[in-house]
């Protein structure tokens, strides 16, 4: 058992009602696992706001630890791999699903989960990226390995603002593709920049009902789903790639398939929770070779600690936030 008291962001639903809030717990209290984390540092993402607020159907028993990703160092594992001050992450793996999630001092998870931290980063640096740079990060290396290239044309990022849409909008850029942010924020428009767009878009100047449309893309990653997905797929350039990670504006898609029988272009799902290791083990060291810790220095990332977690649930759900949140366990 630890040696004192953990403070952990815990999440009921009982017959008391759905609830949230920070209480002190012992590492006994934590879901089983072989490793255990001290946890510096975990993020803000728009499935922890659903989570956090009930909002979302994301917990499957209760009551659990909130928080789907973390970054630390190992206190003890049972992988003679993973050695006592290793630093280390893990994103998705059922954190804050169906074990208890990275908003506490400490995790207990399975060792075939952890990651090794990029030798360029900390804990901090990790979770500035964290599971929205995991899901560009992911979404870049399928575009990839499906033959995406900067001669197909710029890639379009839509939901540019929140945290996978920024930190895409960098990645792509630094992996040398001109990006077109799409986004409802015009008082954004300077720092999309600042980070790599070479032009922002209002988010309404690219829908389209039109089945296939002239070509403005030469591939996207969307958070938006819906009309703005289908719009994407109609625009993009021949054998170019659609990346859908996100439903903001809904799960439907009155789409056809002209897309992709005429234009042979792809719709790549993004599903970055269940990714297996080897994949994973791809994606961190994709986003090493383009992040190093003064690039992301400079990216819009505000902190908060455990107490400060509802009012930024308050500002994503409601579509305020900008960028990137982590979040300190410690207080």
């Amino acid at each position: 058992m630890s040696a004192y008291p953990l403070r952990a962001f815990r999440i009921h639903n009982d017959a008391a009602g759905y609830r949230a809030a920070i209480e002190p717990i012992t590492r006994d209290a934590l879901t089983p696992g072989d490793t255990v984390i001290a946890v510096q540092y975990s993020s803000v993402n728009y499935k922890d706001a659903l989570a956090g607020t009930g909002q979302g159907k994301i917990l499957r028993s209760f009551p659990l630890n909130g928080g789907i990703d973390c970054a630390g160092h190992v206190i003890e594992s049972a992988d003679p791999a993973l050695k006592s001050g290793d630093a280390v992450l893990v994103t998705g793996s059922g954190l804050s699903e169906t074990s208890d999630g990275g908003y506490c001092n400490e995790v207990r998870v399975d060792h075939r989960h952890v990651i090794r931290i990029p030798e360029a980063w900390g804990p901090r640096e990790a979770m500035v990226l964290g599971t929205a740079g995991f899901t560009a990060g992911l979404a870049l290396l399928r575009m990839q390995e499906n033959h995406q290239h900067p001669a197909l044309g710029p890639i379009a990022v839509t939901g540019a603002t929140g945290g996978v849409g920024m930190l895409a909008t960098a990645l792509f850029h630094r992996a040398g593709y001109r990006v077109h942010a799409v986004s409802g924020k015009p008082e954004h428009t300077g720092l999309l920049r600042q980070i790599g767009a070479e032009t922002v878009l209002a988010r309404e100047s690219i829908l389209t009902d039109k089945p296939l449309d002239t070509v403005r893309f030469g591939g996207a990653l969307d958070n938006v789903g819906g009309r703005t997905l289908a719009a994407l797929l109609a625009q993009t350039a021949p054998y170019g790639n659609v990346a859908s990670c996100g439903l903001v504006s809904g799960h439907d898609l009155p789409a056809t398939v002209m897309p992709f029988i005429i234009r042979g272009v792809s719709l790549l799902g993004i599903a970055s929770a269940g990714t297996e290791r080897a994949i994973r083990e791809q994606v961190w060291q994709l986003l090493a070779r383009h992040f190093d810790a003064e690039s992301l220095a400079v990216l819009p990332v505000r902190e908060t600690g455990l107490e400060g977690l509802p009012k930024v649930f308050a500002q994503m759900l409601s579509g305020r936030s900008f960028g990137r949140v982590i979040v300190r366990t410690g207080g």
